[in-house]
């Protein structure tokens, strides 16, 4: 019995651990686990301020107008040049076109100061735009089937018809009496009128129009709103013939008030909604160019 307890030739035992090794030693320590609070602030919201009625007739221009301005002239712009962009109420034959027919075709009156302007734009106010037509919208602006066959390329709108051939610097752009009864399609034509004109670097004038056909000011508070979101010069030309009889209207309350003369200085031709038109249209040239070459 002894014997059988005892141990076996050719084998050994394994001696028992007298303590279990430590583990520490093996372990990878997992880095603690944290979670950011931080968060990225969104942008602002932009938002109008829709006092438009009270903005002045004549605007100044900003500093990222006269950015937009300068950087065109860099890259090639005619600073000479500027074109009319819309419908009826800027593609007419009243429309500044007087001012490249000579001194015999107008009076400048007390506003003598707007000769430096027009000669500096000479060429450009009696040009016919092939982005300004008598029914355009932004719809019909930005198709490329308006546009003239004789002039244009076949994939070319009149927009961008027009801005390849008189290379302008400056854009007047007056629009919004046709499309009054679909005021909800105007906002987003707008917007790609005045991002096709920004990334040319061709400054945009906007204009109010002197209707209210859509009966709540819808789209000329939507130009002036555009206008302050893109820091860019708004000519309140609907601001300037309020204090006109029937504010500057004829019966139909849509078409302009006419005189059939451009003398400034003649009170009675002063009471006509498209002399003034011409008038301010003029100062708001003036006012912008002088600004942007600051």
């Amino acid at each position: 019995m002894l014997i059988s307890c005892g141990a076996q030739p050719g084998s050994e035992l394994t001696p028992i651990p007298t303590a279990i090794p430590s583990l520490t030693s093996t372990i990878v320590p997992v880095p603690p686990t944290y979670t950011s609070t931080f968060e990225v602030a969104a942008p602002t919201p932009f938002i109008c301020n829709e006092d438009w009625q009270s903005l002045p007739v004549v605007p100044d221009a900003s500093d990222v107008a006269r950015n937009l301005y300068q950087q065109g002239l860099s890259q090639g712009n005619n600073d000479r040049a500027f074109s009319k962009i819309g419908d009826g109420e800027i593609s007419t034959d009243w429309f500044l076109t007087v001012f490249d027919l000579g001194d015999g075709h107008y009076d400048l009156g007390k506003y003598q100061s707007l000769e430096v302007t027009l000669e500096y734009f000479r060429g450009s106010f009696e040009r016919h735009s092939i982005a300004a037509q008598r029914g355009f919208n932004t719809n019909l602006i930005l198709d490329p089937v308006a546009s003239d066959p004789a002039l244009c390329n076949e994939s070319e709108s009149p927009l961008d018809c027009e801005l390849r051939i008189h290379n302008p610097s400056v854009a007047l752009l007056s629009l919004g009496t046709n499309q009054a009864h679909r005021p909800e399609e105007f906002e987003s034509g707008m917007r790609s009128i005045l991002e096709i004109l920004i990334s040319k670097n061709i400054l945009p004038i906007l204009s109010t129009k002197g209707d209210n056909l859509e009966g709540d000011h819808r789209i000329n508070r939507t130009i002036a709103c555009l206008a302050q979101e893109y820091q860019l010069p708004l000519w309140n030309f609907w601001a300037a013939i309020q204090p006109l009889s029937n504010h500057g209207l004829q019966s139909d309350l849509e078409h302009l008030t006419y005189s059939g003369t451009n003398d400034f200085g003649e009170p009675a031709a002063m009471e006509s909604a498209w002399t003034v038109r011409n008038l301010t249209a003029l100062q708001t040239l003036e006012q912008v160019w002088k600004g942007v070459h600051r």
